[in-house]
């Protein structure tokens, strides 16, 4: 059978578009930090160190509650998305076994070609704009996610999560043995090495050499970054969305409430504790050696592993929010949920507007403004910006039209398969 076409605005809920336009304004918040060319970094190389009381705020929010906080977050609508749209696709066959088998290697063939599409335009996006693309990087990750799990069983499943989850509590903690065996919080980590926002090249004044930087730090991304990732158990949080999917816990809220609650407050919590060390330490409110502040230090692999529990209590506050909302009256607020709805829906187009706007406008080899602005002020401007796509997603939704890129990206996939 033909494809079944792209998802329809009646077959959507309001929980998986709402969190995906907050993650949007995570993102561009948690990135602010790589437009600060001129600032002065502290030992991890992301958050600067100088700025006054204000600065100081913003970046211990940053470390607490968003960095290493927001790409579990979107992990996990990845694999919850993909889900989805094999489902929707399967569905589209009869139910008689050879077709239904054949509606999920149509399913699976689509959604592999949307991978090698997300892919391609991931590292486009790293080489004319921002270097950190975050989009090749699940391209990668879906397409072999995709192949080998979409069609299996729910125990299968669960076999893997667990063997992942097993994987990342080992790596974990192993640096953190070293360090209590030692007796030194900085006997893991190197505060010597290259500050990560280098990769960015954000400070260069040519742009064909920064280009050069951009494509070199996107193909890493890509190609090994994300290939480690599996390695190393991250899938965990892919596959957690499949599961959830299948369970439609999303578009369903009001049937998984005691899960949705326990999952939002344990996460958030222990995602904020895990990342409060590491804040104090950056802002000077306690002492601990600039090794174990590194990108490889013990501060790092515990905010990393908290991360996670954190975008998972996101995404159940969020459930959480649209299962309130959906039951109460129609009162004040309705559009503004309404267009930051919107802005998921579209969230490509939004996010790769968030590097048309921001790369000319503070890269040294466009206007050179990011020179200028301290932590505090570019939180400012990235809120700007996140409200400019915001306004722009709900005149495309109050018009009943895609976003652009949303929309080239189906005409790829479905023309291909029809």
């Amino acid at each position: 059978m033909p494809a079944r076409g792209a998802v329809r605005a009646s077959e959507r809920a309001l929980a998986p578009d709402l969190a995906r336009g907050l993650m949007l304004l995570f993102i561009v918040l948690s990135n602010t930090a790589f437009h600060l060319w001129a600032a002065r970094h502290g030992p991890s190389g992301w958050q600067p160190v100088d700025g006054g009381w204000l600065d100081r705020a913003v970046q211990f929010s940053m470390i607490t509650t968003l960095d290493l906080r927001v790409y579990p977050l979107f992990a996990f609508l990845f694999g919850y998305g993909m889900t989805q749209l094999f489902l929707r696709q399967k569905s589209s066959g009869t139910a008689e076994r050879d077709a239904e088998r054949d509606a999920e290697r149509d399913a699976v063939k689509l959604l592999r070609r949307r991978s090698v599409l997300l892919i391609v335009l991931g590292l486009l996006h790293s080489t004319l704009l921002m270097a950190g693309d975050i989009v090749g990087f699940y391209g990668l990750l879906s397409l072999a996610l995709g192949r080998l799990f979409l069609r299996r069983g729910d125990r299968a499943l669960m076999w893997w999560i667990w063997i992942g989850t097993t994987v990342m509590a080992v790596s974990a903690a192993q640096p953190i043995v070293t360090v209590l065996l030692q007796g030194d919080l900085g006997a893991v980590g190197d505060a010597g090495v290259e500050p990560g926002a280098d990769a960015y090249a954000a400070g260069e004044a040519n742009w064909l050499t920064a280009a050069g930087t951009r494509v070199t730090t996107g193909l890493f991304v890509t190609f090994a970054a994300a290939p480690a990732s599996l390695i190393g158990g991250a899938y965990v949080i892919f596959l957690l969305g499949f599961w959830a999917a299948r369970r439609r816990i999303l578009e369903e809220p009001g049937q998984h409430l005691k899960l949705l609650r326990r999952t939002a407050v344990i996460g958030i919590s222990v995602g904020w504790l895990g990342g409060l060390p590491a804040a104090l330490a950056h802002i000077g409110a306690i002492t601990v050696p600039d090794d174990a502040q590194s990108d490889s230090g013990i501060l790092y692999t515990i905010r990393e592993v908290t991360g996670n529990a954190a975008g998972f209590g996101y995404v159940a506050a969020v459930a959480l929010f649209a299962h309130w909302w959906t039951r109460r009256p129609a009162r004040r607020g309705a559009r503004a949920v309404e267009a930051v709805s919107a802005v998921g829906k579209r969230s490509l187009s939004c996010y790769l507007t968030h590097s048309l706007v921001f790369a000319p406008l503070l890269a040294a080899w466009g206007l050179g403004l990011g020179e200028h602005l301290t932590s505090a002020t570019m939180a400012l401007v990235a809120v700007g910006v996140w409200l400019i796509t915001v306004a722009g997603a709900y005149a495309l939704e109050r018009a009943g039209r895609r976003g652009p890129v949303e929309a080239l990206l189906r005409r790829l996939m479905y023309r291909a398969s029809s």
